[in-house]
């Protein structure tokens, strides 16, 4: 473990007190990607330890959350609610299953709470999918992917892109591609249409489009086998 992960100290930004979080590194082997964009690596999960947790408080985000300044009323919220739970969070540099599944379900928690981003909210009951996609959960992953393809739809109609390092376009496929590897190819197609219709993200987006046109071709092989 010691040759993938690393232990750094910060600052935690509901309660300000320093705190150790573990950090991966880059030398990590790709060995296959899922149509969603879930990357397999070989010997080691960097996605065990996305979430960053502080161990006096318990707040729980992503690192860009976890590094960023949240609005007042947010943290307030946050703060308010942990502040009554009085949290006892061990510390650990080696994270198991259950460890990682906790990590995410605490960080949506916390997005639920502040009615955060729907973009942000959808990408982490995506990443908690793929963790029980590692397990061969299939019914726990089905639940979360079909959160996330919601959220991501909520989010086109009521956030303005980019968003999360996200396009719009990028978020279309995202959909697609879920509700592809649910086997609902109809609703698949009515994403990657909106995706290959679009000449604009054609040439705006040329790999978006491209990868759309890749599944989309999967789609009609899919169902010309049915």
């Amino acid at each position: 473990m010691v040759d993938y992960t690393f232990v750094v100290e910060k600052i935690c930004p509901i309660c300000y007190e320093k705190t150790r979080v573990v950090k991966t590194r880059s030398r990590l082997v790709v060995e296959k990607r899922d149509e969603d964009l879930c990357v397999h690596y070989k010997n080691f999960n960097p996605y065990y330890y996305k979430i960053w947790i502080c161990e006096n408080c318990g707040f729980a985000a992503e690192e860009k959350t976890f590094t960023s300044a949240l609005p007042k009323k947010q943290r307030e919220a946050i703060w308010n609610f942990l502040h009554s739970k009085n949290f006892d969070i061990e510390f650990s540099e080696t994270r198991t299953f259950p460890d990682a599944v906790a990590s995410y379900q605490l960080a949506i928690a916390y997005q639920d709470l502040i009615n955060g981003s729907p973009c942000r909210r959808a990408t982490l009951n995506l990443n908690l999918a793929w963790m029980y996609r590692f397990n061969d959960d299939h019914e726990k992953e089905r639940e979360y992917m079909l959160k996330a393809a919601e959220f991501y739809d909520r989010s086109l109609s009521t956030e303005r892109y980019p968003v999360d390092g996200m396009s719009d376009g990028s978020v279309l496929y995202v959909i697609g591609a879920i509700y592809y590897r649910l086997g609902l190819l109809d609703k698949c197609t009515q994403y990657l249409s909106r995706i290959i219709s679009d000449q604009d993200l054609r040439s705006r987006e040329p790999r978006v489009y491209d990868k759309a046109r890749d599944l989309w071709g999967d789609v009609r092989a899919s169902k010309k086998s049915r």
